[in-house]
């Protein structure tokens, strides 16, 4: 058995019903082998990121402890995706049913084709920092600096808190 890590995962759907991808996403996590979900944000709703013209995202960070290592996480998400209907291929930045997206995984810092730790695209997201500052404020994101100190270089500018 491998220690307890800490993990936040992102979640994000923009398609058929993404409220409801999202909640029986979270579910799915509660599902993983040897792993706890210890935190859930509250939901978000924010526009699109990149191009491609699309609805509304639904997003929210959750907090794990798992014993799975980083791969061995990325390929249970990767199966709780297809078990949601993603499809194999996307468009890059496109609509989505379900996206799943290991954020920070304890300490670990990586650059591997497969996984890079931390998400490179924390800082910049807001649908990120904003549901993560909710849940983990203080968490030192390994090589970025503290959750709240990113929020503040980040505008709220098209996220609002899911009122549900």
């Amino acid at each position: 058995m491998g220690t307890w890590q800490p993990a936040y995962i992102g979640v994000g759907s923009n398609l058929d019903d993404p409220r409801a991808q999202v909640l029986r996403a979270i579910s799915g996590l509660a599902e993983l082998p040897t792993t706890r979900v210890v935190l859930t944000s509250p939901l978000y709703v924010s526009q699109p990121f990149g191009p491609v013209a699309q609805p509304d995202f639904f997003n929210a960070v959750v907090g794990l402890l798992t014993q799975l290592e980083p791969l061995a996480l990325l390929a249970h998400l990767r199966s709780l995706e297809a078990a949601l209907g993603r499809p194999e291929k996307r468009e890059r930045w496109g609509p989505r049913v379900i996206d799943l997206d290991v954020l920070v995984y304890g300490r670990e810092r990586r650059n591997d084709p497969e996984l890079t730790l931390p998400h490179p695209g924390i800082v910049e997201r807001n649908f990120v920092l904003y549901p993560l500052t909710d849940i983990a404020p203080d968490l030192d994101i390994p090589g970025l600096g503290r959750v709240t100190e990113l929020k503040g270089l980040v505008t709220p500018e098209g996220l609002r808190r899911d009122e549900q």
